[in-house]
C-alpha cells in the first residue's frame, strides 16, 4: 500500500479523551508560531507518558528546530516508549532541519498520534510509513481540522499553488469605506486597528494597489510592541509606477514587490535605489499563483474599492476580513468594492459567517465565500 492509499480516518477510534486533550494542548502550543513560521507549517507537538507531559514544543522561526525536536529535547530519554501527539504529520525529508519521523524513530517512541496529512509532496503519507515501518503505533487524523484551520495558506498552497488570499475591510453600517472626499481617518476604532496588526502578522505579504498609496502614504508593517517580528513582504500593484520614491511604504523596513506595465527606466531606478523589487505586472489569477510559487502561504489584502472588487469578482478571495463601525456615512460615500451588479439575486456573491467578534465599538465579521443560492421553484 502506498503512502497516499494510507489515508488516516479523522476522528475515530482509538482516539481516546486523553488523546483529544492532549492534542488540544498540541494545537495551543502550535498557535504560538502564528506570526513566526512562515513559509512553514505552524506545528505543536506533546509528549506523554502515564497522563504526565514529558516535553512540549513548538515550530518557532522557519529555519529552527520543529515542534518535535524541541519536544524531545525537553522530554530527553524519558521519551523512550511515551506517544507523540503532533498536530501535523511529521516531516520525513531533509529541508532546513533533519526529518522528525527520524528523530522520533530514535527517541523511541512507542506512539505517534498526528493531527493532519502534511500536503506537501515531499512528505504526504511518507513520515507515517516510516513510522510505521520502524514499529510505532501511528494513528492520524485526530482533530485535523483545527489543524488544517490553523494553517489555511500552507495547505492551499501544497495543493494549488496559490497563497490563501484574506482580504481585510473596514465599513460602516450602510457599506461605506470613506467620505465622497476620500477622508477615511478613522472609520473603524483603535481596538479594530490594533487587532488588524495582528493579522498582518501572521500573513506572508500585504497587498495593496497605487490608489490606496497615493491617498493615504501607509506604511502597511506589522507593529507589535514587545513581540519579535517578521515584517511580511509588501506587494504593490502600480500600473504606472507611479509610487513615489519618499512614500512611507519603502521606509517602513522589510521587503517590496512592486508589479507594473510601466517601462520608464528613470521611475524604476529611482524605486529600485529604494530597495523595491519591479517586475511585470500579470492578470490577477497569475499574479496570485506567482506569489505562491515564492512560498507565500497567507497573503492580506488592504486595498481600495477597485481591487477589492476585482479580486471578488474573480473569485479570488477565501476569507473576508470586515470591521464594521457603528456609523452611517451615507450614499454619496465610497462603496466597499467596486463589482458589477449581479442579473439576479440567485448570481450575486454569497459569503457566510465564519466567527463575529466585538472588537471596541465595531464588530469584526470573518467571512468565506459561499455557493449562490439555488433558483427556487
Amino acid at each position: 500500500m502506498s503512502p497516499r492509499e494510507m489515508r488516516p480516518r479523522e476522528d475515530k477510534p482509538p482516539f481516546s479523551a486523553a488523546d483529544r486533550r492532549w492534542m488540544q494542548r498540541a494545537l495551543e502550543l502550535a498557535g504560538r508560531g502564528l506570526a513566526t513560521t512562515d513559509p512553514n507549517p505552524r506545528v505543536g507537538c506533546v509528549i506523554v507518558r502515564d497522563g504526565q507531559v514529558l516535553g512540549e514544543g513548538w515550530h518557532q522561526w522557519a529555519g529552527e528546530p520543529h515542534a518535535e525536536a524541541l519536544a524531545l529535547a525537553a522530554a530527553g530519554e524519558s521519551a523512550r516508549g511515551a506517544t507523540a501527539y503532533v498536530t501535523l504529520e511529521p516531516c520525513a525529508h531533509h529541508g532546513r532541519t533533519p526529518p522528525c519521523s527520524e528523530a522520533l524513530i530514535r527517541a523511541g517512541l512507542a506512539r505517534v498520534v498526528f493531527g493532519a496529512r502534511d500536503p506537501n509532496p515531499q512528505v504526504d503519507g511518507r513520515g507515517e510509513a516510516q513510522l510505521h515501518a520502524a514499529g510505532i503505533e501511528v494513528h492520524g487524523g485526530l482533530l485535523a481540522q483545527a489543524s488544517r484551520e490553523l494553517n489555511p495558506g500552507f495547505f492551499r498552497r501544497m495543493r494549488t499553488g496559490r497563497p490563501w488570499m484574506r482580504l481585510k475591510l473596514a465599513a460602516s453600517l450602510d457599506g461605506r469605506t470613506a467620505l465622497a472626499s476620500g477622508a477615511s481617518r478613522w472609520v473603524s476604532g483603535e481596538a479594530s486597528r490594533e487587532d488588524v496588526q495582528h493579522w498582518r502578522a501572521r500573513s506572508s505579504a500585504i497587498l495593496t494597489g497605487i490608489g490606496t498609496v497615493l491617498a493615504d502614504d501607509p506604511r502597511l508593517d506589522v507593529r507589535l510592541e514587545g513581540e519579535r517580528v517578521r515584517q511580511p513582504v509588501r506587494v504593490l500593484l502600480d500600473t504606472e509606477l507611479r509610487t513615489p520614491p519618499q512614500a512611507r511604504l519603502l521606509a517602513a523596513g522589510g521587503p517590496v514587490w512592486i508589479f507594473t506595465s510601466s517601462e520608464d527606466s528613470a521611475r524604476r531606478a529611482a524605486l529600485e535605489a529604494r530597495g523595491a523589487r519591479i517586475e511585470r505586472l500579470q492578470p490577477l489569477p497569475q499574479l496570485i499563483e506567482r506569489l505562491g510559487a515564492e512560498g507565500m502561504n497567507e497573503v492580506h489584502v488592504e486595498a481600495g474599492a477597485t481591487l477589492a472588487g476585482a479580486l471578488l469578482q474573480e473569485q479570488l478571495v477565501d476569507e473576508l476580513l470586515l470591521y464594521v463601525a457603528p456609523v452611517l456615512l451615507g450614499n454619496e460615500s465610497r462603496p466597499l468594492a467596486l463589482i458589477a451588479q449581479p442579473p439576479d439575486l440567485v448570481s450575486a456573491l454569497r459569503f457566510g459567517i465564519v466567527e463575529s467578534v466585538r472588537m471596541g465599538e465595531d464588530l469584526r465579521l470573518l467571512l468565506r465565500p459561499q455557493p449562490s443560492h439555488p433558483a427556487q421553484g
